[in-house]
């Protein structure tokens, strides 16, 4: 009989409330005991008693275990669960008001939908590399463009990522920031003249560049700002430096300005996705620094809603800090995240608690003032606008309105000037967005009378600028209608327009005698308008193709994103980037979508070796087993057997140069000899002992007769292989200080080279490998050498190591005065294994950085990079190339095998047999929102995928 539960304690309230209908849905279940429960749920017995206890809200996993335990409505409690969070958040979260005024100085690690301020700058983390891309840039340009999306960053980088750099120079380098705002000319030479008096070196900053082609109404204005940003800093001797934050949908615009284009085309950085360890930077970073821990499980969630997504950052931010409101003590949960209303729930949850606490008068100057403070898109998405205080009403309703909104960092009010903290409230308000398409042409039309309005007062009330004719019959239907709230500054307008329409009788005669006037000018302006055409279109050639290679590098990094989840849309993606612009990145991005990923191991793969005839692929992995499969091109690889028999990690593995033998060896000191004759019954030949602690790497002579095996004790030993059962020890060499974590045999098996974390490759006459004999020692590493390979002509040596000097090639002609030839840098974390093609004429390296690339060494005294591969997920261990030369295979620490066709032409010719259906319209408008749908695949394909041998 089940036990009777303790009467729920405490006053009533949502928590208890909450567990009593938990109580009774147990009931209504036939009150089954909770053991029963427990093996239902897989909970235990104290998580699900707990649950209904009262005395706190269990987590979501855990109420909807129990609920689908007593068979309830997992959707309805789901629902319940949300407004129980969303009470006690409301109960226990402090009024934002009491929270620190500025962010991080009492705590408040996230700033929200804002941007970074520079006194934020201590929390400002995952954009550390694009900030030195900008100082570098800028260093070499005196214009620098900062291009990219709505949401990607771009201000808070200029503000918390450039401004602390550039004030922590020696001597400080001033700077001015400035938005160009409705009269972006007068800034500028407000902030030029400021510093013509100081006379040092200045960088001007402006930020929200496309301000001057949503908020400055007048084209010459906007002309004349353009121009004299660009001359002041190409003037000779200039001491000014200019750095333009641009959203990517204005680009466009741009071309219109000759002198923008020659400063896009110079210098432009873009602002693309953060990757998943930038986001996770960005997330846990500022907790820790305010004390505070991030649960596992809320950082998994935040980085796979933000990762791939260029515009999410203001709402992983206010996500962020309203889980923060929520916290369960010094942590941000899961749960909190869940209360707040997820990734993008949360800024909906934040707009929808204001128009909630407003009454019926206020919601509607909400709905006027929101409105009012948002440019309509005219091809391009819609964007914030802000206005001076003034230009809204000052009764106290507004003003409440206001204070509300800047309360829940909904609007800024600063400086005078009120505008929407983020342009990411109009994507996530469905309400907002319901006010701007219920009727667009009407605001299309208050928008002008409030731009006609502010221009005439500005212009001292000049009659000139009022409204006439149909302008004006417009503004006065607009006028009638109740949802239509005018400013004072408005309604004056449209009284003096309607009187002076009426005192105007002979208009109509002056617009005529002006129109013959204009027609004689306008004739005479042809001629030269047909010399300026020519050299316009070519301008905007120019400008295109720029366009299409900032697009085409962003698509390039998505698809890459996606290619582990969605690899027949990555395919496309990259496919599209590709013909978009055929550049080094999405040429590489394609490659890497095309790579066969196949999962060989449950833990990392350690090394691989392919069978000289390329038919059978070996696998070592920290699973403590070997694997050895068939191979067919860069088909998916077919399991043929699984070596077992070692204690600890497989570090290593090598076939007999007639591939009927494999050798292994693991962490736990042994080496294992395989007979491999029969490729689904491997057999055991002899297992070797004595090398001493870890083995890292061996390799079999060319002949076939001796095998060398290195370890952690700094050793070399040479075995006799001749017989693989019998074998014995021949040499043991020493001289290294510390591990041996490669070796391998130049062609004639005459040379062994060494390579060791003493940071030295020692190279060992074998030729009688009883008698080993020291040549010489290659140094000049930074760090650990983990990798060495010789080139099919045995006069190239590689060597593997990390920092400045990862990978370096050897002249070893004479190995006895070994001279170096070149330096290979690229990578950004160790290299731990380098191989050279059957042919010798290209080098292949995997790095810690997630990357293999490939190396074109057919002059190695001058290398140059080919192909940059990026399909795995975590570190790249190991790297080699079929026989034929026509695979390059890679092992990674994710467990898996890609596998990539080294023919690029050949491979990119065959992308679409491996796509899948065809993008859709929707996936394209996603990742292409201003191209017009043009599919690379037509989705029939794939009947050909087996002549690409993918």
């Amino acid at each position: 009989m089940a036990r009777k539960e303790r009467p729920l304690e405490g006053e009533d309230g949502p928590l208890r409330r909450f567990a009593a209908a938990l109580r009774r849905l147990r009931h209504e279940a036939g009150s089954p005991p909770y053991r029963e429960l427990a093996s239902r749920a897989h909970y235990s017995v104290a998580t699900l008693s707990g649950a209904a206890s009262g005395r706190r809200l269990p987590s979501l996993d855990v109420t909807l275990s129990y609920v689908r335990a007593c068979g309830g409505d997992v959707r309805e409690w789901e629902g319940r669960w949300h407004a129980v969070a969303a009470q006690l958040a409301a109960a226990e979260a402090p009024e934002p008001e009491e929270e620190a005024g500025e962010s991080g100085t009492h705590g408040t690690p996230y700033v929200g939908l804002a941007a970074f301020r520079t006194e934020d700058a201590g929390l400002f983390f995952g954009r550390e590399r694009l900030v030195e891309d900008l100082l570098a840039s800028l260093a070499r340009q005196r214009v620098v463009a900062l291009v990219g999306a709505s949401g990607a960053g771009k201000s808070s980088l200029l503000h918390a990522g450039l401004l602390p750099r550039l004030s922590a120079q020696s001597p400080p380098t001033a700077v001015h920031v400035l938005t160009p705002g409705p009269h972006p000319l007068d800034r500028v030479r407000h902030a030029l003249d400021a510093h013509a008096a100081d006379g040092g070196e200045l960088v001007l900053i402006v930020d929200q560049f496309e301000e001057v082609f949503t908020v400055c109404a007048d084209p010459g204005e906007r002309a004349g700002c353009i121009d004299a940003l660009v001359a002041q800093a190409r003037r000779p001797a200039s001491r000014c430096r200019v750095v333009l934050g641009l959203r990517a949908d204005f680009y466009g615009h741009c071309t219109r300005y000759a002198a923008l284009v020659e400063v896009l085309r110079e210098a432009q950085v873009l602002v693309g996705s953060m990757s998943a360890a930038e986001l996770r930077r960005a997330v846990v970073e500022p907790a820790r620094r305010a004390g505070l821990t991030v649960e596992g499980a809320l950082q998994a969630t935040l980085v796979a809603h933000a990762h791939g997504q260029v515009g999410a950052l203001p709402l992983l931010s206010h996500a962020l800090l309203e889980t923060w409101r929520r916290r369960r003590g010094a942590a941000l949960t899961l749960d909190g995240f869940h209360a707040a209303g997820g990734f993008e729930g949360a800024l909906a949850q934040s707009a929808e608690t204001l128009h909630t606490s407003l009454s019926a008068r206020q919601q509607r100057l909400a709905q006027q003032i929101f409105v009012h403070l948002i440019a309509l898109g005219e091809g391009t998405e819609d964007t914030k606008r802000p206005v001076a205080r003034e230009e809204l009403n000052q009764d106290a309703d507004t003003a409440t309105v206001l204070a509300r909104a800047a309360r829940l960092r909904l609007l800024t009010l600063d400086d005078g000037r009120v505008e929407l903290t983020h342009e990411a409230l109009i994507r996530a308000w469905p309400r907002l967005r319901g006010w701007l398409t219920d009727d667009r042409e009407r605001l299309r039309l208050h928008r002008r009378l409030t731009d006609a309005a502010r221009a005439w007062e500005a212009l001292g009330r000049d009659p000139g600028a009022l409204y006439r004719g149909t302008r004006l019959d417009l503004a006065r239907d607009l006028a009638a209608t109740r949802t239509t709230g005018l400013t004072a500054a408005e309604r004056a307008f449209l009284e003096a327009s309607t009187a002076a329409e009426a005192a105007a009788g002979n208009a109509a005669r002056r617009r005529a005698r002006r129109l013959r006037t204009l027609v004689g000018l306008l004739a005479a302006l042809v001629v030269v308008a047909g010399a300026a055409t020519t050299h316009a279109v070519r301008a905007e050639d120019e400008v295109t193709r720029q366009r299409n290679d900032a697009v085409a590098q962003n698509l390039a990094d998505s698809a890459t994103d996606l290619a582990n989840t969605e690899p027949g849309l990555a395919v496309q993606l990259g496919l599209t980037a590709y013909r978009l612009a055929p550049t080094t990145k999405t040429r590489d991005s394609l490659a890497s979508t095309l790579m066969t990923a196949a999962p060989a191991h449950a833990k990392e793969v350690l090394a691989l070796a392919y069978r000289p005839d390329g038919g059978q692929l070996a696998t070592a992995s920290g699973d403590h087993t070997a694997r050895l499969w068939r191979m067919h091109g860069t088909d998916a690889p077919v399991a043929e057997a699984t070596l077992a028999g070692h204690g600890d990690d497989v570090r290593c593995a090598a076939y007999r140069p007639d591939g009927r033998a494999l050798a292994t060896g693991a962490a736990d000191g042994s080496v294992r000899l395989w007979d491999t004759a029969d490729p689904s019954r491997p057999a055991l030949l002899a297992s070797l002992t004595g090398q001493g602690g870890d083995v890292r790497s061996l390799a079999y002579g060319p002949d076939g007769r001796t095998l060398a095996i290195s370890g952690a004790d700094g050793s070399v030993g040479l075995w006799d292989v001749a017989d693989a059962a019998r074998p014995a020890l021949l040499a043991r060499l020493a001289g290294h200080r510390d591990a041996v974590r490669s070796v391998a045999f130049s062609p004639d098996g005459r040379t062994l080279a060494s390579a060791g974390e003493d940071r030295t490759v020692r190279l060992t006459d074998v030729a009688d490998p009883r008698r080993p004999e020291p040549l010489g020692v290659l140094e000049g590493h930074d760090i650990a050498v983990f990798s060495v390979a010789f080139a099919p002509d045995g006069h190239t040596l590689a060597a593997a190591s990390g920092g400045r000097t990862s990978i370096r090639l050897w002249n070893v002609t004479d190995p006895r005065r070994p001279a170096p030839l070149a330096v290979l840098a690229g990578h950004t974390d160790v290299v731990g294994s380098v191989v050279f093609s059957p042919d010798g004429r290209t080098l292949a390296s995997a790095s810690d950085d997630r990357t293999v690339r490939v190396w074109s060494v057919a002059r190695p005294a001058h290398p140059g990079l080919m192909t940059t591969l990026t399909g795995h997920l975590t570190a790249v261990s190991s790297v080699a190339f079929s026989p034929d030369g026509a695979v390059l295979a890679s092992g990674g620490f994710d467990g898996t095998v890609r596998l990539a066709g080294t023919d690029e032409a050949r491979v990119i010719a065959g992308a679409c047999a491996h796509t899948g259906a065809r993008i859709t319209r929707a996936q394209w408008a996603a990742h292409l929102p201003y191209v017009d749908y043009s599919p690379p695949c037509s989705g029939m394909e794939q009947g050909s995928a087996g002549a690409s041998g993918r």
